[in-house]
């Protein structure tokens, strides 16, 4: 991903905040409340380190912030990592927080699928996704995409690199392989991204682009970025490119899968396609027809959309944060390798090249530990954000309104000690694992990077199952050496990724 620009009116509004706040000297420990244009200038002038900018000011100010923004543009935020407001605003509390009208216009490219959806309209949907993911065609149609992915094409791209002795951008390798296996276990089809040349593909740079601008559109008044969409201007007119390369693909899979689902009269044969079905297959089929998607493209590409967007970007940014804190980290590596030796089966072949079966992965609870620590620390997706319908008292006693903003940052919550103890900075696998050697259960309004409550993700168990495979894959085959000199920082977008991707060198085990 490109690092997020500010263009035409962001530029101004931040360099005359940062000369605004310099000249007048004042102790930055807590952001100051201007008047009229509230705390807005003393953020722009740090949004580069936002992240850790976040986890400070509320580690000062006991887990719970309010951030006012400017007075005429309702941008004030309620910034809160504590576990019992989480619990409260995501499960106890539920029927009054929702995502609110702005959080749709924000992210408008979604449309009306699962990730904007409120109320009935959310209810319906997933409950179809619930039933869908349940059903063996699509289980075994995952795996069977899965394993091909890893096992052919992302092992013959580790192992051209090794041998040329080229430098690698996993980061890229993780995108390009999660969107693959994402876009085939959604619509059937493969974008093509993961081969030996990497070349780009337009759908995938859409969607990073869509991306970038939901983020831009986060940190500016919502009149100001609505007149850009209306103007043609600037990130807007980055968003309205990408949304119709987006559309333009996402038609042409549905229309295509119509034709193939109409030749076979409208129904799935499991007996003939003994592969198992992809989601699209398998929306066009199902018997209830309570979606009303029979001749409704729109509302399929909304859907498409939003379960690609959920399975791409998540799995890729924390394998892409898992890889390299094991390799910042190599007592850790060393212990996952001697965990998938003692996985192995038969034992007589562990010094050769091998490939994890889902009944071996999930006998790894050093390596889930490890891949969950990457998860607390580098949570792909992180902030959220609810606001109420009417007005309540959060546990901590923070009074909050429909105007007013709930926002959690995941990633500051990684890294309180009131959460995780004194060495919650600290990457130590160890901490989920409980005496007896098996995983340990942490809430999820503590380790909330997969939600909690009636929205908490579907697909927590696809994505531990796919970061797991990758992972075992090439830490056991491969050796890994961070490039000398190479910068690792968290991007500004709406998915945590590296600003200049994770760049290594790649040698092969067993060669």
């Amino acid at each position: 991903m490109e690092t997020l620009g500010f263009e035409y009116f962001e530029i101004v509004i931040a360099i005359l905040s940062f000369w605004y706040i310099r000249k007048l000297r004042y102790d930055d420990s807590l952001p100051w409340n201007w008047p009229l244009v509230g705390m807005m200038p003393w953020i722009l002038s740090k949004v580069n380190r936002v992240h850790d900018l976040c986890t400070e000011i509320l580690d000062r100010a006991g887990g719970t912030f309010l951030l006012k923004g400017p007075w005429f543009t309702n941008m004030d935020m309620l910034f809160t990592v504590d576990p019992a407001n989480v619990r409260y605003v995501l499960s106890d509390g539920y029927a009054n927080f929702h995502k609110g009208h702005e959080f749709k216009e924000i992210f408008d490219v979604l449309g009306d699928g699962i990730v904007n959806a409120e109320f009935d309209l959310w209810k319906i949907q997933r409950k179809h996704s619930q039933f869908l993911f349940s059903l063996h065609q699509f289980r075994k149609f995952l795996r069977r995409i899965s394993t091909e992915k890893v096992e052919i094409e992302l092992i013959t791209i580790m192992d051209h690199v090794s041998q040329q002795g080229q430098v690698v951008d996993m980061q890229d390798l993780f995108q390009r392989l999660t969107f693959d296996t994402t876009c085939m276990f959604v619509t059937g089809y493969d974008p093509g991204c993961l081969d030996v040349k990497l070349h780009e593909v337009p759908f995938s740079k859409a969607m990073d682009e869509a991306e970038e601008v939901i983020f831009t559109r986060h940190l500016m008044p919502q009149t100001l970025w609505k007149l850009m969409r209306w103007l043609n201007i600037g990130s807007e007119k980055k968003m309205s490119q990408a949304k119709k390369i987006i559309d333009d693909v996402l038609y042409t899979y549905i229309t295509r899968k119509r034709k193939e689902v109409s030749s076979r009269g409208n129904k799935f044969d499991d007996d003939a396609e003994g592969d198992g079905a992809d989601l699209l297959t398998l929306y066009i089929t199902e018997e209830d027809k309570s979606l009303g998607l029979e001749d409704n493209d729109k509302f399929m590409k909304d859907i498409v959309l939003n379960h690609i967007l959920a399975g791409r970007d998540t799995t890729s940014s924390a394998l892409t944060w898992f890889l390299w804190l094991v390799i910042t980290h190599p007592q850790v590596e060393s212990k996952i390798r001697a965990e998938l030796l003692e996985a192995s089966s038969p034992k007589n072949e562990a010094e050769k090249r091998k490939f994890f079966s889902d009944e071996e992965l999930s006998q790894l609870p050093y390596l889930h530990g490890a891949i969950s620590e990457a998860l607390r620390l580098y949570p792909p997706v992180p902030f959220q954000h609810k606001e109420p319908m009417k007005d309540d008292v959060l546990p901590t006693g923070h009074r909050v309104h429909p105007k007013l903003r709930v926002m959690f940052s995941l990633y500051a919550m990684g890294r309180m000690s009131s959460v995780w103890g004194k060495d919650c900075l600290e990457f130590k696998p160890e901490r989920w694992i409980s005496r007896d050697g098996t995983i340990k259960h942490v809430p999820a309004y503590k380790f909330t990077t997969f939600s909690a409550g009636p929205r908490a993700c579907l697909g927590k168990k696809v994505a531990y199952t796919q970061m797991k495979a990758v992972a075992a894959a090439l830490i056991y085959n491969y050796n890994f050496k961070m490039v000398e000199g190479h910068k690792v920082i968290p991007n500004l977008s709406m998915i945590l990724l590296m600003t200049n991707g994770l760049k290594v060198r790649v040698t092969d085990r067993w060669s």
